[in-house]
């Protein structure tokens, strides 16, 4: 990069699982790793589910979370770019988060252009073939009248349902989330191919699997997954050249 400054990529921390305590251990975590890269980073990508759980409501957010958010208030207000990207388990991000910390929320994959090379980018959920279920959920949680049907739930009543739920489907998916089923079965990758009938990447990123994978699909096309925060702590940091997964040194 012209300006050797970097640009990372991270996912998958789902805070608020499985308890308070291991959840702020991990926060505290992440907030010293966006403290160290923040020192050489041009932008930082996070790439959805960073909270296992978010529902914006007018006046209301949920209650915690004030290390991490404050942190990337001041790594964006110090004119770093953050992106971030919600995921299955966030998807009711609003706009709380553009509004109070300068992010640029991304709802959808997109292709970005990184020191001349093209970089596809996203969470990654009900992306590939299959899944109709899953899709057909996201779609309905998507519904604008579907989220303002939950806004008007009590926000006690409301999250602690919601975080019920989603620690429900935590815990159904984590075992296949830990194993990599070949090409033909990974529906990343098999996206990442279909992707490439219609247009060149040199890059494509995604969070959502939790299993640090980082393969050559094509001649010259690399697709990186960023793993997670529970139990790899891994990332990955583009020098401008190379596309490297990392794991985070200080993981106990």
């Amino acid at each position: 990069m012209s300006d050797a400054r970097k640009v990372y990529f991270i996912s998958d921390s789902h805070l608020g699982v499985p308890d308070r305590e291991s959840s702020l251990e991990r926060e505290k975590l992440l907030v010293k790793w966006l403290d160290e890269v923040s020192a050489d980073a041009s932008s930082i990508y996070l790439l959805g589910d960073i909270f296992d759980f978010w529902f914006e409501y007018a006046t209301v957010v949920p209650k915690g979370y004030v290390r991490l958010l404050g942190k990337l208030a001041q790594i964006s207000d110090g004119g770093t770019a953050i992106h971030y990207f919600t995921g299955n388990h966030d998807m009711w991000v609003f706009r709380y988060f553009e509004e109070e910390m300068g992010l640029n929320m991304h709802r959808h994959p997109v292709e970005h252009t990184l020191s001349g090379k093209r970089f596809f980018i996203g969470h990654g959920d009900g992306l590939g073939p299959g899944d109709a279920g899953y899709k057909m959920l996201k779609t309905f949680f998507s519904c604008r009248f579907c989220q303002k049907m939950f806004s008007w739930m009590h926000p006690g009543l409301g999250i602690r349902l919601a975080n019920a739920w989603s620690r429900k489907s935590r815990a159904t998916n984590a075992r296949k989330d830990e194993i990599y089923m070949g090409e033909d079965k990974e529906r990343l990758v098999q996206f990442c191919l279909e992707v490439l009938k219609t247009r060149q990447v040199d890059f494509f990123v995604f969070g959502h699997r939790h299993l640090p994978l980082h393969m050559e699909v094509s001649p010259g096309v690399q697709y990186l997954n960023t793993g997670d925060w529970i139990n790899h702590f891994s990332y990955a940091v583009f020098d401008g050249e190379q596309l490297i997964l990392k794991k985070y040194k200080d993981q106990k």
